[in-house]
């Protein structure tokens, strides 16, 4: 479980691609210190397994199914990567939730700066529309974030000097992919209200 409070902006430095998979190596000093074998480590949002560390960096797998799903796909040696470890119980939640299970990608369709901030607007896959509220929280890349505008295939976010310049999501332009994790408590709530009415919820 993750809190979407990116922690280190870190960098692909390899990728290698496998028969049905890839294998990532990533530098990120902060999140590996005191990692070992079978950690998890949420990369752009994606929960991975760490497989070894050394100097800094560490080494993960990326299933066939998790490149479908995500946009990890379209990493290279040199990509920025937002990185975050797990949550530890008894600790402060600063964003929400988070479990690092990507729901969908969205595509940055729009940024409009301001003096202290900054409007980024993403599109939303329909399939996602009815779990996204105006005040509500979203995960985009890994990073917990609060939703302004609410629409029916795009959302906005209004993204703070410290978000800009300590994520991916400050370099991030029109076009660029980005993994979304919406609120588990929503999908889980619309689960149990299905089945109390006795409709399918999918």
């Amino acid at each position: 479980m993750f809190t979407g409070i990116v922690e280190e902006l870190g960098e692909v430095t390899a990728v290698e691609q496998l028969e049905d998979a890839s294998r990532f190596r990533l530098r990120g000093p902060l999140v590996t210190e005191g990692a070992r074998h079978g950690d998890s480590i949420a990369v752009n949002g994606v929960c991975l397994t760490v497989v070894d560390t050394a100097d800094g960096e560490f080494t993960a797998d990326v299933m066939a199914e998790t490149l479908k799903r995500s946009s990890l796909g379209a990493l290279t040696p040199g990509s920025r990567v937002n990185l975050e470890r797990p949550m530890a119980l008894g600790g402060r939640l600063g964003g929400h939730l988070v479990q690092g299970h990507v729901d969908g990608t969205g595509t940055i369709l729009e940024r409009t700066p301001s003096e202290h901030w900054e409007i980024v607007k993403v599109s939303l896959p329909p399939e996602l529309t009815r779990y996204v509220v105006e005040k509500g929280s979203i995960t985009v890349d890994g990073v917990s974030l609060t939703v302004v505008e609410a629409a029916a295939d795009y959302f906005t976010l209004s993204l703070i000097p410290t978000t800009l310049d300590l994520t991916t999501l400050g370099h991030k332009q029109p076009g660029d992919p980005v993994n979304l994790e919406v609120d588990v408590i929503a999908k889980y709530v619309e689960r149990m209200l299905g089945d109390r009415s006795g409709q399918d919820p999918r």
